[in-house]
């Protein structure tokens, strides 16, 4: 564990889109800076992609007169677009994900059936981050925390008293990730959150998605303490075994995320568009039945 004394600011955008938070994270005014889980909008029914959440981050940026050092990813999503290019187009910085991204990237390469040059390798991303990999930003110090289950491939990034989860934990009364997308395990799962309720209780959690039940309104922190009480699925008392058998029943009974089959294809690219063809257009797959 990181110095937990600290503590960043945190600016939060939220897309409503796609129920995400973009997270940018800093010292102060004029300080290197972090973005952690950008979105790029995409109308499905069109395919027309547009950047007018992500303009919000740059727009902050550069008001705050921060400098961009990382444009990270908790683990490449499939609920919505990275907006990575974009964000490094307009600030610089290098775009990071964990070094499994490689798995995933052999795996959905062969659902999409992709190009032959595509590579495998993870060298599309500036960065692979590996599992405890630090990078620093400033007077800032960011510790990569494996937490795989959700997908081999995730990351949790704790900065100071502050861990963005990603897709791993939601709102206490939301409960926690799908494991049922390729790679998907929720014993892993139990595990990986297990690794994060060790942190002390007052570290704030920081969510990727918030899908609040009964009008609750929407909210992105939560803490260690508040999930160990309340978390739907995990909480004090919940043994390995009764979670996975919730989280594989629940599992069973969710749709495919409506952005999987375009986010998927974009994000194991690190946000770039499959190469255009002979008439100038970048075209995206669907495979039927496979999913």
């Amino acid at each position: 564990m990181l110095n937990l004394n600290s503590q960043p600011k945190v600016k939060t955008f939220f897309d409503l889109g796609t129920w995400t938070f973009t997270h940018i994270v800093y010292e102060d005014s004029g300080t290197p800076c972090i973005i952690i889980d950008s979105v790029l909008n995409y109308d499905h029914k069109s395919g027309r992609t547009a950047t007018h959440s992500a303009y919000e981050v740059v727009e902050f940026i550069q008001q705050e007169n921060l400098q961009c050092h990382w444009i990270l990813e908790t683990h490449a999503h499939a609920d919505h677009l990275t907006a990575a290019p974009y964000l490094q187009s307009k600030l610089g910085g290098k775009i990071a994900i964990g070094s499994q991204i490689t798995t995933i990237q052999d795996v959905f390469s062969k659902v999409f059936h992709l190009e032959p040059s595509f590579k495998r390798d993870g060298s599309q991303f500036d960065y692979l981050i590996p599992p405890d990999g630090i990078l620093t930003f400033g007077n800032l110090s960011c510790l990569a925390i494996d937490v795989p289950g959700h997908t081999p491939a995730c990351l949790a990034y704790q900065i100071g008293d502050a861990i963005f989860v990603g897709d791993t934990l939601f709102m206490p009364d939301v409960g926690t990730a799908r494991c049922d997308f390729p790679g998907g395990n929720a014993v892993n799962l139990y595990e990986s959150i297990q690794k994060l309720l060790l942190y002390p209780e007052d570290t704030r959690l920081f969510m990727c998605h918030d899908y609040p039940p009964n009008n609750r309104p929407i909210s992105h922190i939560s803490s260690v303490k508040e999930q160990k009480e309340n978390n739907i699925h995990i909480h004090d008392g919940v043994t390995k075994e009764e979670f996975v058998d919730i989280r594989t029943k629940r599992d069973k009974t969710l749709e495919m995320p409506v952005l999987i089959l375009p986010s998927i294809q974009v994000n194991i690219r690190a946000g770039h568009f499959p190469p255009v063809e002979e008439n100038g257009v970048a075209y995206l797959k669907i495979p039927l039945n496979m999913l």
